[in-house]
């Protein structure tokens, strides 16, 4: 799985200027009553949408006026009759990317003008304190959104502007995107978040509570106050609603198209997003790691962001809207995973949930078994992470294909002898020969059992049922493979190895701990 910061990658940024439209293919109906999809690109008119390019592209750096009197740089694109003069009319805005990278601006100009050559004014801006826009950064902050809004009207006010705005963008970019949505600047008609959050806190910086190891790289090359500012909110408080989407899902109301990832580290927040306003959202989830999709396996194109704003931005109803709300791509991918499918919900229709429980001999098995309990030490302070205790449950090899399609949610009843504990689920597919592939996983803190917002406190001895939320997953176990759970304190670098020294008693076997799978294919158990 991904390891590499929230930055964009100068490769991941120059692929935005190669970006490739998908033909159709044709379509088989299955068994599930899903549509099966080809391996290349998801056989869906919206996917393979196009129009010929009409305009040349006219570049002009501006600067931007917020409500504060501050001035963001940002460059705009319009499309021109020849590429110093704008073409006469008024067009659609997209604002592209509002984002800290402000190194990938060319390459973010250069992925924009597939759509300023087809009729939009495109317009990408850095970050108040990034690049050139002066004033101290604060990733996805209130000030931050109120620039964004500010930003998406100045666009519609423009004489070439239609008034009509969408707005886009990666990473940053999407979170920016998402947060722009819930502020619900008037003119903004739709949007195309790609890799984006739900909640900053529950995503990104706590992962159940606890700090997540590998983020602080991008905090200090990025925005180094953080490191200060972070730390001073532990727990779930108005610094973090006012960075998130979730605490505010009632306000995401314009047509969104998530691109998702089922290897990205942001797909949990957008399945959340997707299930709190399935009227509204679209998800395309594919095999794709944290980066644009466009180049990566199973290339998805442009068309259907193309056909998104025809849709949404020139009324154009003869733009396809996707053909159902959920498409996703069945992973690991060919060879074991079925590739593509067209679902109208997630997770699927005839997906059922099955009851596993945690068993003494560390098998994984549904029914209880007998009674019993299960110990690991903690010493995270003082070994290696590959050298932390852990308890494996594993099923037995499955007798067919099953097929994992949502979010396992594990119940872990256990005690600490410390006041604290930590908690993390690791799901494996593990081959006949022992090798291992991460599928899936979860974290939590034990005083944020209840709440992120409201700790409550750890007694030693005392068990408690504790609910381990573990990421969404769209996964075939292939025929003879076990499903394998690691339960342990430490997943590093996913979070820091801060547990409190100390042993954990996991209560095994009938009334013990157990992970409810959602499965829509097969057997487990």
């Amino acid at each position: 799985m991904l390891r590499r910061t929230l930055a964009v990658a100068t490769a991941t940024a120059a692929v935005a200027a190669t970006l490739h439209g998908a033909a159709p293919a044709g379509a088989t109906a299955s068994s599930d009553g899903a549509r099966d999809l080809t391996d290349q690109a998801p056989a869906d008119p919206f996917f393979g949408y196009e129009r010929p390019a009409t305009y040349d592209v006219v570049r002009e750096d501006v600067t931007v006026p917020v409500r504060d009197g501050n001035r963001l740089a940002c460059q705009l694109y319009r499309p021109g009759t020849s590429s110093t003069d704008p073409a006469p009319g008024e067009f659609a805005g997209i604002v592209y990317e509002f984002t800290a990278y402000a190194a990938n601006a060319a390459a973010f100009g250069q992925g924009a003008a597939y759509f300023v050559e087809r009729g939009y004014n495109a317009l990408v801006c850095q970050v108040r304190g990034s690049g050139a826009s002066p004033g101290e950064l604060d990733p996805f902050s209130p000030q931050e959104q109120r620039d964004n809004y500010d930003v998406i009207e100045w666009l519609a006010d423009h004489p070439g502007s239609t008034g009509d705005i969408g707005q886009m963008g990666l990473s940053y970019g999407g979170h920016s995107t998402l947060l722009a949505a819930v502020n619900q600047p008037p003119s903004l008609r739709a949007i195309i978040p790609i890799n984006g959050l739900s909640d900053w806190y529950e995503n990104t910086i706590y992962r159940g509570g606890i700090p997540n190891a590998q983020i602080r790289s991008w905090q200090a090359g990025t925005a180094p106050g953080t490191l200060v500012t972070y730390p001073q909110h532990p727990t779930y408080d108005d610094f973090w609603r006012g960075r998130s989407v979730k605490s505010r899902w009632d306000r995401l109301t314009v047509p969104t198209l998530e691109i998702n990832g089922w290897y990205d580290r942001y797909r949990d927040g957008m399945v959340g997003n997707f299930l709190a306003q399935p009227d509204n959202v679209w998800l395309v989830s594919g095999p794709w790691v944290h980066g644009y999709p466009e180049g990566q396996h199973a290339d998805i194109g442009r068309g259907g962001y193309l056909a998104w704003w025809d849709r949404w931005l020139r009324s154009d109803e003869s733009a396809p809207l996707p053909a159902a709300k959920v498409t996703s791509y069945e992973i690991p991918g060919p060879g074991a995973g079925e590739g593509w499918k067209q679902y109208a919900q997630w997770p699927p229709a005839g997906t059922g949930e099955v009851d596993l429980a945690l068993r003494a001999e560390g098998g994984l098995r549904a029914g209880g078994g007998r009674p019993g309990t299960r110990e690991f030490t903690v010493n995270t302070e003082t070994t290696p992470p590959e050298a932390h205790e852990q308890l494996l449950f594993r099923t037995l090899p499955v007798g067919q294909d099953v097929v994992v399609a949502g979010s396992i949610e594990a119940t872990i009843r256990a005690s600490f002898t410390a006041t604290e504990g930590h908690l993390a689920v690791v799901v494996y597919d593990e081959a006949p020969d022992g090798a291992r592939t991460r599928v899936t996983e979860g974290w939590l803190k034990a005083s944020h059992r209840r709440s992120h917002a409201e700790p409550l406190a750890v007694q030693p001895g005392k068990t408690y049922d504790l609910g381990v939320h573990v990421w969404p997953t769209h996964y075939r176990l292939v025929a003879g493979h076990r499903l394998t759970v690691r339960l342990s304190s430490d997943d590093y670098p996913e979070i820091d190895s801060v547990a409190p020294s100390g042993r954990v008693s996991v209560d095994v076997g009938a009334r013990g701990s157990r992970l409810a799978v959602p499965v829509l294919e097969g057997a487990l158990g």
